[in-house]
């Protein structure tokens, strides 16, 4: 996970308590439901949002983890239901390079699982008061995820008419939610206004950053690395700011476009639009958009920040601008 890395290392106990919490929090007295939470669970995960939200707990010493913790768990939550259903739609048979919800235990189940897990975090959070404003703030991810995702399957097999339009789906889908875990964490943490606006701000500009090297990597890396196969993005008429580019700017528009739309298109088809978009400038260029979301983030952290805090942000910034997986 990503969060094994050192740029966590003050809230390493935090997160082996997230643990902890996320497989208490899935038992159920039906055995079925368990089960299928533990599988969720233990297939791994990035953890980034409850680990970002931790970090900027960190800014405030004083925070009780007894109060700390449930909304840790219920932004990984959140998450974790938002993938069962992505999947669900999606016809998924693997993620991070296990079995899905669906492929073990049907769709029906499935999206069933992810109300689930959506009420227990939900639950957590009415539970332990939080305030209206956290609440809100989480109720609006769900619906910005669902619309994401929505107006991903609406418009698939299409190229956007502007990189602009691009920009809006990945943040509903992946940037808003970011953004968030470290505005709540500030919220949390009891900062001022400009500083929980701040790290706000960082937490979009990294989760734009993190969607968009996601974008490369389902290009450029092999399905070992990413837990999928390479190009299941085109394959799934998922259409990325790198091919958005290379049908723009490249020599082969019209053919990487005819390929685009062809729901039913070939291996053989998918590998060529993949080697047309290659062989274009286009991975430099997203990867040239990485670089600048993420000095915006880096260049935006307040510096009343604890030092220790300051610095995991940085080097989190730094990490998602070279991460391979």
């Amino acid at each position: 996970m990503l969060t094994k890395n050192k740029m966590f290392f003050i809230i390493k106990k935090d997160l082996s308590s997230l643990e902890n919490l996320l497989h208490e929090t899935v038992t159920s007295p039906v055995d079925l439901i368990t089960d299928i939470g533990n599988h969720l669970i233990s297939s791994g995960g990035k953890r980034i949002r409850p680990a970002l939200y931790l970090l900027a707990t960190k800014s405030n010493p004083n925070l009780d983890k007894d109060y700390v913790m449930p909304l840790a768990m219920a932004l990984e939550m959140i998450h974790t239901a938002s993938l069962v259903h992505d999947d669900v739609l999606d016809n998924a048979a693997t993620r991070r390079g296990s079995a899905t919800a669906n492929a073990k235990w049907g769709n029906n189940i499935a999206v069933l699982t992810g109300d689930y897990l959506f009420a227990k975090a939900f639950a957590a959070i009415a539970k332990n008061d939080y305030g209206t404003r956290i609440s809100e703030r989480l109720a609006t991810i769900v619906c910005d995820l669902s619309e994401g995702e929505i107006l991903q399957n609406h418009f698939g097999y299409t190229i956007p008419d502007s990189i602009d339009i691009y920009y809006e789906r990945i943040a509903k889908k992946t940037a808003n939610f970011i953004a968030t875990s470290c505005e709540i964490g500030a919220i949390v943490a009891k900062l001022s206004a400009k500083e929980i606006d701040a790290l706000r701000e960082y937490g979009y500009c990294i989760g734009m950053a993190f969607q968009i090297v996601d974008d490369i990597l389902d290009l450029t890396s092999d399905s070992k690395k990413i837990g999928k196969p390479a190009g299941n993005d085109i394959l799934q008429g998922v259409i990325t700011l790198p091919v958005i580019h290379a049908y723009k700017h490249g020599e082969n528009s019209e053919e990487l476009k005819n390929i685009i739309e062809n729901r039913q298109m070939s291996l053989e088809e998918l590998n060529r639009a993949i080697n047309i978009v290659k062989n274009s400038n286009s991975i430099d260029f997203a990867r040239q958009t990485v670089t600048e979301f993420l000095n915006r983030a880096k260049n935006i952290l307040p510096d009343s920040l604890p030092q220790s805090v300051r610095t995991s942000f940085i080097e989190i910034a730094n990490f998602i601008g070279s991460r391979d997986y």
